[in-house]
């Protein structure tokens, strides 16, 4: 009779058989069991709260955004969550000192915080710094090209008359050969030149095109005015100038009033061209003593070499006047849009220790224009007494 062969028993199945005969209660296994489903249940709980707190969090950015009337960009998406979670925390103490200040935050306003706070990122201004470097390391190079062209060129001319000198020689066929090296190695040398030649034209080429570069760096490419960086070299030069002429100079904030709510009933390609419209207007006030740029948004900036503070405040005023009674239309409906106007702040340039001081009293005043009604310009000196 054969035997019968019965698996073997593992030593855990031994225990737990054990177990059960002896009445005893495999404890392990169960809480096993139960920390298994207590992990499952604390992993769905913390989903749960992470969708939540998601959810709060995209509700808090947005009624941030809708609170302060600001566009639906990701820049101010971006602002807006950096301020609420604290990530970045100079664009948190930057947007609450504002909100200290005045209370609510407008598009120009945000991107600015976000230019000065975030430097090191691709921006105009980093980008025009680029340029200028490249430019001069270009200067350098066809410095090194002219050099070289020139020491190419006596070289070939040294070359050239030793071989006129071995050419009337009469030493056989070996100066025959040097003869022919020599009157090679002189058409290598024209041939280097003439390269060189060819790649200075480039390189003045490439100069004129990082020149082209460098003015769209400094330029807003919506209205083709000067951007608030070409404005902050402006306003540092036209200051000097001033300052060594005795001149007064005077700086004007102008921002489009209620400019969202053009956006919102027109459209955005409607709200770009109320933007030309009123880069349009102001510009036609610029010479070479008045000076208009874009700051950002819906926001533009002025400087008046020459004129008093009250002066300026007379032309801004005039252009205001001017805006109001245009009657514009909507290019995709035919009818005619709510009256478009702007508000606007003014300041003295010197009557603050730096031009940025004046800068920020303009816009204080342009703050306080929007505050007392819009369609207004105030005076900073008028509201701080």
């Amino acid at each position: 009779m054969s035997a019968v062969q019965v698996p073997s028993e593992s030593f855990g199945g031994k225990l737990a058989r054990l177990g059960r005969i002896l009445g005893i209660t495999d404890t392990a296994s169960e809480a096993g069991r139960e920390d298994e489903a207590a992990a499952r249940e604390a992993g769905s709980a913390h989903l749960r709260r992470e969708s939540e707190r998601r959810k709060t969090l995209y509700d808090e950015v947005g009624s941030f955004i809708f609170a302060h009337d600001l566009d639906l960009t990701p820049l101010n998406f971006g602002l807006a969550l950096d301020y609420i979670t604290g990530n970045d925390i100079a664009i948190e103490k930057a947007v609450r000192a504002i909100l200290t200040e005045r209370g609510k935050l407008t598009n120009g306003v945000a991107e600015q915080i976000i230019a000065e706070q975030r430097a090191e990122e691709l921006t105009p201004d980093t980008l025009g710094d680029m340029l200028l470097e490249v430019e001069a390391n270009l200067d350098h190079l066809t410095g090194i090209a002219n050099q070289s062209s020139s020491s190419a060129k006596d070289f070939g001319a040294a070359l050239q008359k030793q071989a006129a000198t071995l050419g009337q020689a009469d030493t056989g066929e070996a100066v025959s050969n040097l003869i022919l090296l020599t009157r090679s190695m002189i058409e290598k040398t024209r041939e280097v030149e003439a390269r060189m030649r060819d790649g200075q034209v480039q390189t003045r080429l490439l100069q004129k095109n990082l020149e082209s570069a460098r003015k769209a760096a400094e330029q807003d490419h919506l209205t083709g005015l000067p951007n608030r960086r070409a404005f902050e070299n402006t306003l540092r030069e036209e200051a000097a100038t001033a300052r060594e002429g005795a001149e007064p100079l005077c700086v004007a904030f102008c921002d489009i009033d209620h400019f969202k709510v053009i956006n919102d009933n027109h459209g955005h390609d409607a709200g770009d061209r109320v933007l030309k419209f009123v880069a349009g207007l102001l510009a036609k006030i610029s010479d070479d003593r008045c000076h208009v740029a874009r700051h950002g948004g819906e926001e533009f900036v002025m400087l008046f070499r020459g004129m008093t503070v009250a002066e300026a405040a007379k032309v801004v005023d005039d252009a205001r006047i001017d805006m109001a009674q245009r009657n514009l239309v909507d290019r995709k409906t035919g009818e005619r849009m709510e009256r478009v106007t702007f508000s606007g702040g003014v300041a003295d340039v010197f009557a603050y220790p730096e031009p940025r001081d004046a800068l920020k009293a303009a816009d204080r005043a342009l703050y306080l224009a929007k505050e007392h009604g819009r369609n207004r310009v105030y005076i900073a000196r008028d509201m701080e007494e």
